[in-house]
């Protein structure tokens, strides 16, 4: 009987294995594999036409040589960019607006998405209610700048820190998440161990929540490393500014030509263009390379933190 089945079995394989593809099924493939290459050529090559621009003379640059490839192998935009004290200055500020700026929206984001995924929790509808209202009108920038002054913040890190520290569609796929992931029976046996809420967050619910910290951590830290109109509004002394005003200042300098030759502003221009792309990659940097950390996490945290129909 078992060397029936057996054969049975290996027959069956073989039959599913035999059966061949449609024609239509073949071309539905193709096709689908032509529009994924052809995505991926257009969001790769852009990538790759600036690293080889920022590694390329400032003459082939201006051009137009560069196609693919870099031309003429230089480090001069990069050594012209990293020569500004400034430049280094402004990748201390981003950082540490980007490292405290995320600590601070995780924590605050965690804080208010818990309570709100709880059924026990008093006039949570209202209060998502109201806070889903943000998304839809604001008080606009002078009532903002307003508030912000009132408050003492002009001039001051915490202007970067504090305004935006919450983003309401983080909240609410953090609120997703506990709902989906968190089980009511967790914070029952809680109660009945007599485990404090302080104590249950932190021994329970943040290690559970991994793939959705990484996921709020990387889209707050991205949003926090590309800002620049909050720093150019409420800031005013240079040694505050983010590494994107400092890239904005240096390209407003080197495309001011003043009192020179036709050579000379010509050699300017071209170096401009050329630090503009090493501009880029190295404001780009740091992103690519938080990345790589958070990418097992970033699918699994968005699948289940997403608002299911």
């Amino acid at each position: 009987m078992s060397k029936l089945l057996s054969q049975a079995n290996r027959s069956g394989v073989h039959q599913r294995s035999t059966i061949r593809e449609s024609f239509a099924d073949r071309m539905f493939m193709a096709i689908i594999y032509i529009v994924l290459t052809v995505v991926l050529i257009a969001v790769l090559y852009p990538l790759i036409y600036i690293v080889s621009s920022s590694l390329s003379s400032p003459a082939a640059v201006s051009s137009g040589k560069v196609w693919l490839w870099p031309i003429d192998l230089t480090l001069d935009g990069y050594k012209s960019v990293l020569r500004n004290a400034q430049v280094i200055l402004g990748y201390g500020n981003s950082l540490f607006y980007t490292a405290i700026g995320t600590l601070i929206s995780v924590a605050l984001t965690i804080m208010i998405a818990y309570p709100l995924s709880k059924k026990t929790f008093v006039g949570r509808s209202p209060l998502m209610m109201f806070i889903t209202f943000t998304m839809l009108f604001s008080g606009g920038l002078i009532p903002t700048y307003l508030v912000v002054k009132s408050m003492g913040l002009i001039d001051t890190r915490w202007a970067l820190l504090i305004p935006n520290a919450i983003w309401v569609w983080q909240v609410i796929i953090a609120r997703t998440f506990f709902q989906n992931s968190i089980p009511e029976e967790l914070s029952e046996a809680a109660d009945i161990d007599g485990c404090s809420d302080i104590r249950f967050i932190f021994s329970v619910i943040l290690p559970l929540a991994k793939p959705i910290i990484a996921v709020l951590s990387l889209m707050y830290a991205v949003g926090q490393w590309n800002a620049y109109f909050d720093a150019l509004i409420y800031l005013k002394t240079q040694s505050l500014y983010p590494l994107q005003l400092i890239l904005r200042s240096i390209l407003i300098l080197s495309n001011s030509t003043g009192n020179m030759d036709a050579g000379e502003m010509v050699k300017q221009q071209q170096m401009a263009e050329l630090m503009k792309y090493s501009l880029i990659v190295l404001a780009s940097l740091p992103v690519l390379v938080i990345y790589p950390f958070v990418q097992r996490y970033f699918v699994q945290g968005m699948l289940i933190g997403s608002v299911k129909g």
